[in-house]
């Protein structure tokens, strides 16, 4: 994919950061760091779930070396089409969170277009806070 089409992705995610999370204060964090231009979106374009979980460790890694960050989103436009392959994804994600001693240290936001809780109706409206324009927006936020 071109830098142009990754830019896209970005363009569109801190649009959504900016009139749906923040327009509507889904998350009491997400105007300091819009307003302070803080927010890092990384695009991964990998289609294997190995390499997306590798992606994530090294955005952690990423966030460990830069204090000064909070929020980092990972935006995966091309892998997980299936809400359920997702939700396999985020399972990983939070197994490693506590096997590399992340626990506690960074806090995982899951957003993907097709988000529903569960026990929720696929048009219940709560889902919609958890739904973004990209499949799996991922967001890690430092809890120091």
């Amino acid at each position: 994919m071109t830098q142009a089409a990754d830019q896209q992705v970005v363009d569109q995610t801190l649009a959504w950061v900016s009139h749906f999370i923040v327009g509507h204060n889904i998350c009491p964090f997400a105007k300091r760091e819009l307003e302070s231009n803080t927010i890092r979106v990384e695009v991964v374009r990998s289609k294997k779930v190995d390499v997306a979980l590798e992606e994530l460790v090294a955005e952690l890694e990423w966030l460990n070396e830069h204090p000064e960050a909070e929020t980092t989103l990972l935006v995966f436009p091309t892998l997980f089409k299936s809400f359920d392959h997702y939700l396999d994804y985020v399972e990983l994600a939070e197994q490693l969170l506590v096997e590399l001693g992340y626990e506690g240290i960074y806090q995982l936001a899951t957003f993907h277009p097709d988000y529903c809780f569960a026990d929720a109706e696929p048009d219940d409206a709560a889902n919609y806070s958890n739904r973004a324009p990209c499949h799996g927006a991922f967001a890690a936020r430092s809890q120091r």
